[in-house]
């Protein structure tokens, strides 16, 4: 199993977290996105789109979209409920992930991280408050329950996690959010879990 991967990228950290989590081997091969790697013609030939992560489960064989590959990963682990009820809440927290958290914490905590946008900037506040909406309805669902589905640990949580935990990077505080908080040290407590997610390379900045 391969995984095409750059490695500060918190779509690619979710996959890794649930591949050591699984105890599954993979041989991890960088893509530098930033000069470029992921938009050659060979690297077209596995994800179209030309973006990380991409998994290779066997060879010749390609998968891509981060949520995707998780729940290719979990289908039939402890990590992914038997209840068809339950697996489409799953989903649900998986779609509001890259729906309403990825598109706005990601991309606050890249424009800064990176020097793409001032803080200052409109564009930046408004992913700022689409974020902060984000984190309320998270700590709304939170505040009565110990994990996202079925008061159990699944793929969901794993999938929230990578840039939920990330928001402070994104110049949202999660002092606001004390049931968000309680579930990302629940998370992070979890057998397995990564250390850090990566700094962004030095080619990801601009002056």
């Amino acid at each position: 199993m391969r995984l095409y991967d750059y490695l500060p990228s918190a779509n690619g950290y979710k996959v890794r977290t649930l591949l050591k989590q699984l105890g599954l081997a993979y041989e991890l091969v960088p893509v530098d996105i930033f000069a470029g790697e992921s938009h050659t013609a060979d690297f077209h030939a596995k994800n179209p789109d030309g973006r990380i992560p991409v998994l290779e489960p066997e060879p010749g064989r390609f998968l891509a979209e981060s949520n995707a590959i998780l729940l290719f990963l979990a289908e039939g682990t402890r990590l992914m409920p038997d209840d068809r009820f339950a697996r489409a809440q799953v989903h649900q927290w998986m779609f509001f992930e890259q729906n309403a958290v990825e598109p706005n914490l990601g991309t606050a905590r890249f424009w800064l991280l990176t020097g793409r946008q001032s803080p200052q900037s409109e564009v930046l506040r408004n992913r700022v408050q689409n974020t902060e909406r984000a984190l309320s309805a998270l700590e709304r669902h939170l505040g009565r329950r110990t994990f996202l589905v079925d008061d159990r640990y699944t793929v969901a949580d794993v999938c929230l996690y990578a840039y939920t935990h990330l928001a402070p990077e994104a110049g949202v505080e999660l002092a606001p959010y004390p049931a968000v908080s309680a579930w990302l040290e629940r998370v992070k407590a979890w057998p397995g879990f990564l250390g850090p997610v990566p700094p962004y390379s030095a080619n990801a900045h601009v002056a």
